[in-house]
Protein backbone atom coordinates (compact mmCIF):
# COMPACT_ATOMS: atom_id res chain seq x y z
CA UNK A 1 0.00 0.00 0.00
CA UNK A 2 1.31 3.65 -0.60
CA UNK A 3 2.03 5.84 1.67
CA UNK A 4 -1.65 7.75 0.79
CA UNK A 5 -3.77 4.42 0.96
CA UNK A 6 -1.85 4.34 4.75
CA UNK A 7 -3.02 7.03 5.95
CA UNK A 8 -6.84 7.21 4.59
CA UNK A 9 -7.19 3.69 6.50
CA UNK A 10 -5.49 4.83 9.75
CA UNK A 11 -7.43 8.15 9.82
CA UNK A 12 -10.97 6.70 9.11
CA UNK A 13 -9.73 3.39 11.82
CA UNK A 14 -9.14 5.52 14.24
CA UNK A 15 -12.64 7.42 13.00
CA UNK A 16 -10.56 11.02 12.45
CA UNK A 17 -12.36 13.65 9.89
CA UNK A 18 -9.58 15.25 7.35
CA UNK A 19 -10.46 18.39 9.78
CA UNK A 20 -9.72 16.85 13.20
CA UNK A 21 -6.58 15.07 11.61
CA UNK A 22 -5.36 18.23 9.89
CA UNK A 23 -5.86 20.10 13.20
CA UNK A 24 -3.76 17.73 14.97
CA UNK A 25 -0.38 17.79 12.97
CA UNK A 26 -0.94 21.66 12.24
CA UNK A 27 -1.75 21.66 8.79
CA UNK A 28 -5.21 22.46 6.55
CA UNK A 29 -7.87 20.02 5.55
CA UNK A 30 -6.92 20.72 1.83
CA UNK A 31 -3.38 20.22 2.47
CA UNK A 32 -4.42 16.60 4.63
CA UNK A 33 -6.55 15.75 1.52
CA UNK A 34 -3.60 16.36 -0.64
CA UNK A 35 -1.35 13.62 1.12
CA UNK A 36 -4.46 11.31 1.33
CA UNK A 37 -5.01 12.04 -2.75
CA UNK A 38 -0.81 11.48 -3.09
CA UNK A 39 -0.38 14.97 -4.82
CA UNK A 40 2.18 15.96 -2.06
CA UNK A 41 3.68 14.36 0.55
CA UNK A 42 4.66 15.60 4.05
CA UNK A 43 7.30 16.61 5.39
CA UNK A 44 9.38 14.46 7.64
CA UNK A 45 8.20 16.60 10.66
CA UNK A 46 4.57 16.13 9.74
CA UNK A 47 5.46 12.77 8.85
CA UNK A 48 6.56 12.05 12.63
CA UNK A 49 3.39 13.62 14.08
CA UNK A 50 1.17 11.88 11.70
CA UNK A 51 3.29 8.29 12.80
CA UNK A 52 2.77 9.58 16.82
CA UNK A 53 -0.89 10.56 16.54
CA UNK A 54 -1.72 6.90 15.12
CA UNK A 55 1.32 4.97 17.54
CA UNK A 56 2.93 3.62 14.28
CA UNK A 57 6.53 3.85 12.75
CA UNK A 58 7.16 6.50 10.56
CA UNK A 59 8.61 3.21 7.96
CA UNK A 60 5.36 1.61 8.21
CA UNK A 61 3.01 4.50 7.90
CA UNK A 62 5.23 5.04 4.81
CA UNK A 63 6.25 1.68 3.24
CA UNK A 64 3.51 -0.90 5.14
CA UNK A 65 2.24 -3.40 2.17
CA UNK A 66 -0.57 -5.28 3.46
CA UNK A 67 -0.39 -8.99 2.90
CA UNK A 68 -3.13 -10.86 3.87
CA UNK A 69 -1.70 -13.83 4.41
CA UNK A 70 0.88 -12.07 6.94
CA UNK A 71 -1.41 -9.18 8.26
CA UNK A 72 -4.94 -11.23 8.58
CA UNK A 73 -6.22 -8.41 6.35
CA UNK A 74 -5.09 -5.88 9.29
CA UNK A 75 -3.86 -2.77 8.67
CA UNK A 76 -0.86 -0.55 9.87
CA UNK A 77 0.15 -1.85 13.43
CA UNK A 78 1.34 -0.14 16.14
CA UNK A 79 4.74 0.37 17.18
CA UNK A 80 6.10 -2.69 18.30
CA UNK A 81 3.11 -5.07 17.66
CA UNK A 82 3.52 -7.59 15.05
CA UNK A 83 1.03 -10.04 13.06
CA UNK A 84 3.66 -12.66 11.52
CA UNK A 85 1.12 -14.59 10.04
CA UNK A 86 -0.63 -18.58 10.75
CA UNK A 87 1.42 -21.35 11.69
CA UNK A 88 0.23 -24.78 11.55
CA UNK A 89 0.53 -27.34 14.52
CA UNK A 90 2.05 -30.34 13.61
CA UNK A 91 1.35 -33.91 14.89
CA UNK A 92 3.76 -33.85 17.62
CA UNK A 93 2.18 -29.84 18.53
CA UNK A 94 5.46 -28.33 16.70
CA UNK A 95 5.17 -25.12 15.03
CA UNK A 96 7.55 -23.26 13.09
CA UNK A 97 7.99 -19.77 14.31
CA UNK A 98 7.78 -17.83 10.20
CA UNK A 99 11.20 -16.21 9.72
CA UNK A 100 10.00 -12.67 10.43
CA UNK A 101 9.08 -12.94 13.60
CA UNK A 102 12.78 -14.85 14.23
CA UNK A 103 14.41 -11.88 12.90
CA UNK A 104 12.71 -9.25 15.08
CA UNK A 105 12.97 -11.16 18.44
CA UNK A 106 16.64 -12.78 17.62
CA UNK A 107 15.47 -16.41 17.53
CA UNK A 108 18.10 -18.85 17.05
CA UNK A 109 18.63 -22.21 16.60
CA UNK A 110 19.14 -23.80 20.22
CA UNK A 111 17.66 -20.99 21.65
CA UNK A 112 15.33 -22.10 24.57
CA UNK A 113 11.40 -20.46 24.68
CA UNK A 114 8.86 -20.72 27.35
CA UNK A 115 5.45 -21.03 26.84
CA UNK A 116 2.73 -19.54 28.63
CA UNK A 117 -0.60 -19.81 28.94
CA UNK A 118 -3.92 -18.24 30.24
CA UNK A 119 -7.15 -20.06 29.39
CA UNK A 120 -9.27 -16.73 28.88
CA UNK A 121 -6.44 -15.01 26.38
CA UNK A 122 -4.28 -18.02 24.83
CA UNK A 123 -0.36 -18.86 24.33
CA UNK A 124 2.47 -16.75 24.26
CA UNK A 125 6.47 -17.53 23.80
CA UNK A 126 9.01 -15.92 25.15
CA UNK A 127 13.09 -16.41 24.86
CA UNK A 128 14.55 -17.92 28.25
CA UNK A 129 16.81 -14.57 28.49
CA UNK A 130 14.18 -11.98 28.78
CA UNK A 131 12.21 -14.00 31.14
CA UNK A 132 15.16 -14.23 33.08
CA UNK A 133 16.48 -10.19 32.67
CA UNK A 134 12.86 -9.42 33.81
CA UNK A 135 12.89 -11.63 36.84
CA UNK A 136 16.45 -10.55 37.72
CA UNK A 137 14.86 -6.85 37.54
CA UNK A 138 11.93 -7.63 39.54
CA UNK A 139 13.97 -9.10 42.21
CA UNK A 140 16.66 -5.91 42.30
CA UNK A 141 13.39 -4.11 42.77
CA UNK A 142 14.29 -1.96 39.07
Amino acid sequence: MSFSENLIELRKYHDYSQEELAEMIGVSRQTLSKYETGESLPDIEKSKLLADVFSVTIDDLINHEKNDEESLGLGVPPKGKHVFGMVKVGDKGQIVIPAKARKVFDIQPGDNLIVLGDEGQGIAIIKEKGLLNLLNKVRNGR
